[in-house]
């Protein structure tokens, strides 16, 4: 299978995936197997909040959204142009895959078949069906591929190298029994954004989006925020009050009186608008339905620690204040070259002898 027509089924997957939308669904006759898969991924979609209440049919339809956005001829040439992707023998690859968001895996999983080699996934619990229904879909497109993709639940066996994402403690397990492979093994990150207190309001209601897209769940979903001395925090909260609804979801909401109640026993000074809380903290991970906040005195001294801390850090979002940081309400939109933790799949699984 050349590259050219692993492409061009990508993109036809990329045209499937655009017929779902969360306020306008509507069949294409056009589309590849239309016929046999449009109504069960619809269904999907609306019965993946029962297999794990974070993902709302908004999220799963966001999400599918973003990757129809990627899969196309011009974002493909653009993010494969600068590698010698050739013809070798496939070996085997092995992925763990995180279950936080939907479909947080599918780029690993598009990188490996696009390399030309077979994976073996492991799914989270928390995102068993989606993966595996595009799977079938990219299968009826190319039968090639059920020879090359392998969904397994026990232990992984027989594979050549491993992309393994976890928690920082999982990690630590991932480096030990993955010693003897070549693997990328992804760790907790967070993402920051900093303020000077001149965004506009449309940029503040923007980066409501990066820290409330997918409940806060996401490592690209801002955590924290560091702000200059005297900053007023009411524009933020004004800007933000559109995502009220927030706290309508069940796990959401619990989340919030939890986290708040625990906050408020340790006799910590809170900011809160009813569904959000901000705190003022040095970490940079923090609770769901909560933001953490610290000031800084000095942009030159902040982005040297930024530089320093770049390991902890997926996103760093601003107004063009930090070198290659993302715009606001642009963080759960990643270009297919845009990589998790700044490592370079591509080059991973081409380097692969």
């Amino acid at each position: 299978m050349t590259l050219e027509t692993k492409k061009s089924i990508f993109v036809a997957l990329g045209e499937f995936l655009g017929q779902f939308t969360a306020n306008n669904t509507s069949k294409n006759d056009a589309v590849l197997h239309n016929d046999t898969f449009f109504d069960s991924f619809h269904d999907l979609i609306h019965l993946s909040q029962s297999h794990n209440g974070w993902y709302t049919p908004e999220n799963v339809y966001y999400a599918i959204n973003s990757w129809a956005q990627a899969l196309t001829p011009e974002n493909l040439d653009q993010w494969l142009k600068s590698y010698e992707i050739e013809q070798q023998q496939p070996k085997t690859i092995a992925l763990i895959l995180a279950g936080n968001i939907p479909l947080v895996g599918f780029h690993d999983f598009l990188s490996v078949l696009i390399c030309g080699h077979n994976v073996v996934i492991k799914t989270s619990s928390n995102d068993q069906h989606l993966l595996p229904f595009l799977a079938k879909y990219l299968i009826a497109i190319e039968p090639e591929f059920a020879t090359k993709i392998t969904f397994v639940e026990g232990k992984l066996e027989n594979f050549d190298a491993v992309i393994a994402t976890g928690s920082n403690n999982t990690a630590r397990y991932f480096e030990y029994y993955f010693k003897d492979k070549p693997a990328i093994i992804r760790k907790s990150r967070n993402s920051v954004a900093v303020l000077t207190g001149n965004e506009t309001a449309a940029q503040l209601h923007a980066l409501g989006e990066d820290i409330f897209r997918y409940f806060g769940l996401g490592c690209r979903n801002v955590s924290k925020l560091f702000v200059p001395k005297d900053y007023s925090f009411v524009p933020f909260f004004e800007a933000i009050f559109a995502y009220q609804d927030v706290i309508h979801y069940e796990k959401y909401a619990n989340n919030y009186d939890y986290n708040k109640a625990v906050f408020l026993m340790s006799n910590f000074k809170l900011l809160d608008n009813g569904f959000l809380t901000i705190k003022e903290d040095v970490s940079h991970a923090s609770p769901i339905s909560s933001v953490f906040y610290e000031y800084y005195d000095n942009l030159d001294a902040l982005k040297n620690r930024l530089e320093n801390e770049k390991d902890l850090l997926q996103c760093i979002v601003s107004d063009d204040l930090i070198e290659n940081s993302i715009a606001f309400g642009e963080t759960q939109n990643p270009r297919l070259w845009n990589y998790a933790d700044n490592i370079d799949t591509i080059s991973f699984l081409t380097s692969l002898a």
